[in-house]
Parts: C-alpha cells; structure tokens; sequence
C-alpha cells in the first residue's frame, strides 16, 4: 500500500532540475513542436484540424484553413493540354493506415509510410464530360511522434538550414581623370 501512494507522487514523464542561483529568464520552448505541427498541417490530419478548431473558438482568424496538401492540389490543378480541351484536376487526399509499425519498419530495413489516395478528375471541356477516379499517387513518408523520418529502417531527421547571403560587393575602379 505504501508503495502505490510513493509511486503517484512521483510526477509522470520528464522533470528539469535547475540548481542554479538565478531563475531563468525564458522558458526553453519546445522545438519539436514547431516540426510536428508543421508536418500535422501539411497532412491535413485531426490533430491539426482540432488546433484550427480550438483557435478559431478562440477568436482567432489567422489560421489557415487548408491543410499544405490540399493549397499544392489546388496551386497545381487544373493541368491543361497546350489546346485547352482537356484538363485534368486532383483534390480531395487521403491516406490508408501504414502497413507497417515503427518497429517494424527498423527491424525489417523499411520506409515508415502510409499509402496516399487522391481524386483525380479528367474533364473534357468540349464535350463537358468529367470522370472522376481516386487514384494511388504513392508511398508518402510518415513523421514519428520524435519527429524523425523511418527511411530504410533508418532513423533520420530533417534538418533546416538558413542559407547566408552573400553580404555586400565592393568594386575597386581607378578613375583615370
């Protein structure tokens, strides 16, 4: 019995310890954070559509409200032919539940990815006659909640990089008057 009640007043999960004599002056932000959450709105997937919910009740209306999947179908759609008489347009993602676990996919040297599925619709505009098909586009690699990429049963993470400009020329010319 004593040891139940010692174990729930250890809090769960990490805990950080400062022994320093100065409080610090900012909170240490979580990084991870901005990548899954940039990663959750390319997708378009609930956890995202429930931060665009809970920011929209909160009076918010600088959220976006199509996910980076849906803004590149409908930057890239639709595709016509150089005469104009056919168009072909995608909308409307989805993704199949991965094959594979996390562990599954290092251990047997595999992508971690879920099949994604689109709606293509091929329009003839001389005739006005639209089929519409849900297509396999391919195998679309799945962040980890780490934040990391399973490429090949290999962890690997994608890293940022700001690219420098190359700052201020200077050009020397001897004036000859």
């Amino acid at each position: 019995m004593a040891a139940s009640r010692n174990a729930s007043a250890v809090p769960a999960g990490p805990r950080r310890v400062s022994f320093a004599r100065i409080q610090e002056p900012l909170e240490v932000p979580d990084l991870l954070a901005l990548q899954t959450e940039s990663f959750d709105w390319l997708l378009g997937n609930e956890k995202w559509k429930g931060r665009v919910e809970a920011a929209r009740q909160a009076g918010r209306r600088d959220v976006p409200t199509q996910s980076g999947l849906e803004e590149i179908f409908e930057e890239i759609s639709p595709i016509e032919d150089f005469s104009g008489t056919m168009s072909l347009s995608f909308r409307d993602h989805r993704f199949e539940p991965p094959k594979y676990s996390v562990d599954e996919c290092k251990d047997k040297d595999m992508t971690f990815s879920a099949p994604m599925f689109v709606t293509a619709e091929f329009i003839n505009n001389t005739t006005g006659e639209i089929k519409s098909q849900t297509v396999f586009m391919g195998d679309f690699p799945l962040m980890t909640s780490k934040g990391t990429f399973i490429i090949n049963g290999t962890e690997r993470v994608v890293v940022s990089q700001l690219v420098r400009s190359p700052g201020v020329y200077f050009n020397r010319s001897v004036d000859k008057t």
